[in-house]
């Protein structure tokens, strides 16, 4: 079957942006908000229309899932070495076509209700257009330069939206801090871009991630895995350095110090682009890269990612029980799943079942994209009703928003693996691939699963449950505009663990069937059902549990509200050691040594100017005067050497 026509998936939205960038001063509003919904709608089809002929259609041959890639040649650099643009049809991509259009569109319906009657309303759908025209092209990408371009605009689009009210210092200094933290790791995605092209010759996927290539020592790619640089393989660095750009838009630690920041953004920007699509970019770049990470020098770069995400994973569940922003909780959160879908990829083999890794990690991604975008637009839906982000300012809202407090609870049941939700589908079988692989990873997230469903049943009982809250004025449900989104996603949030997800997404593209793990579901769900009970004892009811914890706690407690001081660290060694140990003894010599010298050069040229100015004064006598005197002094000269 020919994809051809899935270029049109990215081509629509940027043709969005344009209309209703160009003419964000005269569109109205509702013709914003149509165009805007129109536009991601006519996306989204195509998008299911594709997955539905991939899947069940023309995709699998002779029980193996193909690839299909339509592209044409953009730039040369050598015969070889070459960027091309084009699409790349395969089941990750195709999944991501899914997700990025199931939360993207959901996004754009609940902002016409939550934007309404903001003066930037066209301005924003705009961006969001931007940006899911960047994700659309991230995910298509059939090369490593094409993917850096988009990967580029998406964080481009990112920081148009974090910084969206621009009056706003917070929002400005939280979109500057995402664009400048994230660029320090796509510098390091750079830098592997160009070593995996120098030493393999080629930036295309397909050639990168032939398994038959990557098991032959004599292939060009194996042959250059042999080239060491400090002490390993300059292929296994690059790896690491591209893991690095994915670290860094997906927030892991120490590259995370942005997306608590990014909160400043409107909600819906939270839902799109920090719970459900930007930030599971590095996930899904480590996925398309995957058979490198795994053949390559016995998978060292993919012991990197495991860990990372594993520490990640924890050190975000820390922080999120202390936090009092709800929008900040749910993006610590974020920060941990992520944590657990790279944990994931990281223990995971290429087999069918060695590659449950692979696809439990997957799979998380997609159920985790449903309801974590629920949970974020059910937090706009609140923010919206009481106009604060404080949990300490919200309680007793299940009796003003029903229908909001049945699709969050419904989202912090799936979070919390609790069955038959989407995310005990997929926690289970990432939880199982990290028994089989690694005990001491599978432990770690065992605990993060527990602490997981304790603070989300914090934020849930604080918000609709605890003490009621005397408000200024009368909450009341969000309009159906707002509402619809937050009912469609609860569904999918509920049904999504049914998919038999392992069938279509493997490493090795030949698909298999998984099944329930009985002693570490239990595990998994007891632990979750045990912070439930806790969060229920604590806040369910007004109490003081809480506060008498906390002081029990003392400097432990201190330590993860403050995010165990990561920001006050980058902050001391931008300031103390780069600013003011660095950057000042060069701007000292700059100033007083090369400024300083140049500066000598011109007065000094100026200085001699005045004094001998007055050779060149236009006055005829001084000329005349001159002439004759030296003439006299030639002569006199002339006579003293003859004589």
């Amino acid at each position: 079957m020919d994809f051809t026509y899935t270029i049109l998936i990215p081509l629509i939205p940027l043709a969005v942006f344009l209309i209703l960038g160009i003419g964000s001063l005269k569109i109205k509003e509702n013709v914003a908000g149509i165009v805007g919904v129109a536009g991601l709608l006519t996306s989204t089809i195509l998008s299911y229309y594709t997955a539905f002929q991939y899947f069940f259609n023309v995709g699998k041959v002779n029980g193996i899932y193909q690839t299909f890639v339509e592209q044409t040649r953009w730039m040369n650099f050598t015969d070889t070495l070459h960027i091309d643009m084009g699409v790349l049809i395969d089941p990750i991509s195709v999944m991501m076509l899914v997700v990025v259009s199931t939360i993207s569109l959901m996004v754009h319906l609940y902002s016409r209700g939550y934007m309404h009657g903001d003066q930037g309303f066209t301005r924003f759908f705009a961006y969001l257009s931007l940006f899911s025209f960047s994700m659309y092209g991230l995910v298509l990408a059939t090369n490593l330069f094409q993917i850096y371009i988009f990967w580029e605009l998406v964080g481009v689009s990112s920081f148009l939206l974090i910084g969206y009210y621009y009056t706003k210092p917070s929002a400005v200094a939280a979109s500057k801090k995402a664009f400048i933290v994230t660029r320090f790791a796509d510098f390091g995605f750079l830098m592997g871009i160009l070593m995996i092209g120098y030493y393999t010759g080629t930036f295309d996927f397909m050639t990168l991630n032939n398994p038959t290539a990557l098991q032959d020592l004599t292939s060009p790619i194996m042959q250059n895995a042999g080239i060491t640089f400090m002490g390993f393989s300059v292929i296994t660095t690059a790896l690491v350095l591209i893991f690095a750009g994915g670290a860094g838009k997906s927030a892991m630690f120490p590259l995370h110090i942005w997306l608590p920041d990014a909160m400043e953004g409107p909600t819906p920007v939270s839902a799109l682009i920090h719970a459900a699509t930007m930030v599971v970019a590095g996930v899904y770049l480590v996925a398309r890269l995957f058979p490198m990470f795994y053949f390559v020098e016995g998978g060292i770069a993919l012991e990197v990612v495991a860990y990372v995400g594993g520490f990640s994973s924890l050190i975000a569940a820390l922080i999120a029980l202390t936090q009092h922003d709800i929008k900040r909780v749910l993006a610590f959160s974020t920060m941990s799943q992520i944590g657990y879908m790279m944990m994931a990829l990281g223990i995971s083999g290429y087999g069918d079942v060695d590659g449950l890794g692979f696809t439990a990690s997957m799979f998380h991604l997609f159920t985790h994209a449903m309801f974590k975008a629920l949970l974020f637009l059910g937090a706009g839906s609140v923010i919206h009703a009481v106009h604060s982000n404080v949990l300490q300012d919200m309680g007793g809202l299940r009796k003003y928003m029903p229908i909001t407090n049945i699709t969050f609870l419904i989202a912090a049941l799936a979070i919390a693996g609790v069955p038959p939700f989407a995310g005990f589908f997929s926690k289970d079988e990432i939880l199982a691939a990290a028994y089989e692989s690694n005990q001491l990873l599978f432990w770690v997230e065992w605990v993060v699963a527990g602490l997981t469903a304790f603070y989300m049943f914090r934020l849930y009982f604080g918000i609709f449950w605890g003490k009621d809250t005397i408000y200024k004025h009368t909450p009341h449900e969000s309009p159906l505009s707002m509402t619809l989104p937050l009912m469609f996603l609860a569904v999918v949030s509920a049904i999504a663990g049914f998919v038999p997800f392992s069938q279509f997404i493997s490493p090795d593209l030949v698909g298999y069937t998984t099944h329930i793990h009985m002693n570490i579901a239990a595990m998994s769900v007891g632990v979750g059902v045990l912070g439930i009970a806790i969060a229920w004892i604590m806040y369910k009811k007004e109490t003081n549990i809480a506060d008498k914890i906390s002081s029990a706690f003392g400097f432990l407690y201190q330590w993860t509200f403050r995010k165990f001081y990561i920001d006050e660290l980058y902050l001391f060694i931008t300031r103390e050691i780069i600013f003011k140990r660095i950057a000042q003894p060069f701007a000292w010599f700059d100033k007083k040594v090369v400024d300083g010298t140049m500066n000598l050069i011109g007065n000094s040229t100026v200085d001699a100017s005045k004094k001998i100015k007055g050779l060149q004064s236009g006055k005829v006598q001084d000329y005349a005067f001159a002439f004759i005197s030296g003439v006299v002094i030639i002569v006199m000269v002339f006579i003293y050497f003859m004589n």
